[in-house]
């Protein structure tokens, strides 16, 4: 891909997770093209169909979080790694709301992104509970049926689910928060 084209599928990659995130997956694919200050026709040759570019959106959110949790892998501290990367999935969950739905992936596209999730927060997981911070009966499938539980309870336009979250997290690491 060209340099030019590359900016403009990152642009509206970037502009399209702005507007999913405020209106859901039926944001208008014209307003998206309109705040990336790219045309229509752009669009529509980069992303075949509104499907396709809510994928792109999707895979860009679990890239930035898996991506996250590899940087966070040598944190100092381990329990501190582990709510930061849970707050990011916070912030995933949240910024995708109503794309599960709109998606089509495949089954196996679909264990992959999920696979990539639970490698990324399970070796932040162990380290916590190596660190004696997390009992070692916790799993990180548990973890983030807690974030989506939390996500889907809480108000979209509040800081409500990070704090709940904190709740959660000084529940199963008394004394260490």
């Amino acid at each position: 891909m060209r340099a030019d084209a590359r900016r403009n599928y990152d642009r509206l990659v970037a502009v399209a997770a702005e507007v999913v995130a405020e209106q859901g997956a039926d944001a208008s694919l014209e307003e998206i093209s309109r705040r990336a200050g790219i045309g229509s026709a752009t669009l529509h040759r980069h992303f075949r169909s509104r499907g396709a570019l809510l994928e792109a959106v999707f895979q860009s959110s679990i890239d930035t979080v898996c991506a996250q949790g590899e940087e966070l892998r040598d944190h100092l501290e381990p329990l501190q790694a582990l709510t930061i990367w849970l707050h990011s999935m916070v912030g995933h969950i949240t910024g995708t709301r109503g794309l599960g739905p709109a998606l089509v992936m495949s089954a196996e596209r679909g264990s992959e992104c999920h696979a990539r999730i639970l490698d990324a927060g399970d070796s932040l997981l162990v380290r916590a509970q190596k660190d004696g911070a997390v009992p070692g009966e916790v799993t990180i499938e548990d973890l983030l049926k807690l974030v989506n539980g939390i996500c889907l309870a809480s108000d979209p336009d509040t800081d409500q689910a990070d704090r709940l979250l904190d709740l959660v997290i000084r529940g199963i690491a008394p004394g260490h928060g």
